[in-house]
This record gives C-alpha cells, sequence and structure tokens, in this order.
C-alpha cells in the first residue's frame, strides 16, 4: 500500500465517479488516496476498524476465514464500493478480509474526521445510507443465485468476474482469484465436482485449463452459460 500525494488526481477521481459532494470542505483535507498493487491486503479480518475506504478503481476481492482457518470468498467488487461503512456505523472490528485482484486505487479518511465533521452532513449520510441497503439486497440476490442455478452457471459467472482481457481472449491468470478450493467454497459445491466442471468447459472449447490459470477461449458462449453475474453487481 502507497499513499498517493496528487491533488490533481484525488479530485479527478472524485469526479468520474461522482461523490465530490459527498464529502464538504471540511473533510476534504482529510481525504488520502492510496494504491494498492495486485495481491495487496488492504484490510484484515478481526483488525480494529479505523479507516473507511471507497474503491474508486480497480477490482478487490472481500472474504473471511473461519476459526479452523478456511477461506470463502464472499464477492469481487468494483467501482463504486466502500469497505469500513458497516463496521463505522457499528463501531465492530473488521468483519472480513479484503485484498485487491488488480492494481487498485482507493480513497481513505479516518473515522475520527467522519464522526468530527460527517456526523451531521446530510450527503454522506445519505451515501452511506445507500451503499450499505445495495449491499443487503446483493447479498439476498447472491443466496438465491447460488440456491437456484446449477454449478455450471455459478461457475462461468465466477470465471468473468475474476478474468481480465486480453485481445481475443480472457485469463484468469491472477494468483489471487485463482485457487480451487476458494471457487468451490464460494459457488457452494465441492472441489471434486468443480473439477468436473472445469473440465466439461474444457472440452467444449470454453476454456482451457494451464498450471495456476485459466485461459477463457470462448466469452460470448461463456456469457450465455453465466446468463448474469451476480459475483459483480
Amino acid at each position: 500500500m502507497k499513499e498517493i500525494h496528487n491533488a490533481e488526481l484525488l479530485q479527478h477521481l472524485l469526479l468520474s465517479n461522482q461523490i465530490q459532494s459527498v464529502f464538504h470542505d471540511d473533510l476534504m483535507p482529510y481525504l488520502v488516496l492510496y494504491h494498492f498493487d495486485q495481491g495487496d491486503i488492504v484490510c484484515t479480518q478481526g483488525e480494529p476498524a479505523e479507516m473507511l475506504y471507497i474503491l474508486v478503481q480497480g477490482k478487490i476481492k472481500i472474504f473471511t476465514t473461519s476459526a479452523e482457518g478456511k477461506a470463502l470468498v464472499l464477492s469481487f467488487k468494483t467501482p463504486l464500493e466502500v469497505i469500513g461503512d458497516i463496521e463505522y456505523i457499528q463501531g465492530n472490528p473488521l468483519i472480513n478480509t479484503v485484498q485487491a485482484i488488480s492494481s487498485v486505487y482507493m480513497i481513505g479518511v479516518h473515522y475520527r474526521w467522519l464522526r468530527k465533521y460527517g456526523q451531521e452532513h446530510p450527503p454522506l449520510l445519505q451515501f452511506l445510507l445507500r451503499i450499505i441497503t445495495r449491499k443487503f439486497y446483493i447479498k439476498s440476490n447472491f443466496l438465491s443465485f447460488n440456491l437456484l442455478h446449477p454449478v455450471e452457471v455459478r461457475l462461468a459467472s465466477y470465471l468473468l468476474s475474476v478474468s481480465e482481457e486480453e485481445s481475443d481472449t480472457l485469463a484468469t491468470h491472477n494468483p489471487a482469484a485463482f485457487n480451487l478450493t476458494d471457487i468451490a467454497n464460494l459457488l457452494g459445491t465441492s472441489y471434486r465436482h468443480l473439477n468436473r466442471v472445469i473440465l466439461k468447459f474444457s472440452q467444449e472449447g470454453l476454456i482451457e485449463r494451464h498450471k495456476g490459470y485459466i485461459l477463457i477461449k470462448d466469452r460470448d458462449a461463456l456469457t450465455r452459460v453465466a446468463g448474469g453475474n451476480i459475483y459483480e453487481e
């Protein structure tokens, strides 16, 4: 993680994400622009929550870890997304771990400045309300998606979420996104059944499986199988 001291870039990211009105003049000096490299941990489950982060560029993975050390990927997020909002309201430690799976820019502000300058600023409170209620809506859709759709549909949607476009193909070559145990947990299936579906997709010419990554050969066909993309909604 690096602090980026570039006022013009900060202003550009605020404007391009249409959130410049969320922060009034008293709070603006306390906004900090951060850059995370691919694979960097933004925050860790169980640690004290101190910062509100707004994802303004890039993609992140959100996951939780059980007491036995078993990881469960919950979702992938692209802008505009907020990390630390529920913890800010509830005063709880961090609920989940957040990891950058691409180059990521986030705007951060410490809770103490939010409490001092933002508690009675309606645009900020309305922004947080919209973000939190959207999370509950997406969570409801996600649970329905995993219950009602076969693994083929869930895997296709997942692959489209973590892939990056390279000419006419998409490649999931990112180690932070390619872990079959994590994928199986996210999709609510077994490791063995996941392998069977990957083999089926390979035989149908949708993907090619290589050591450490999957190459998507037919994006259009995979999109038709997915029929939607709940993991990135």
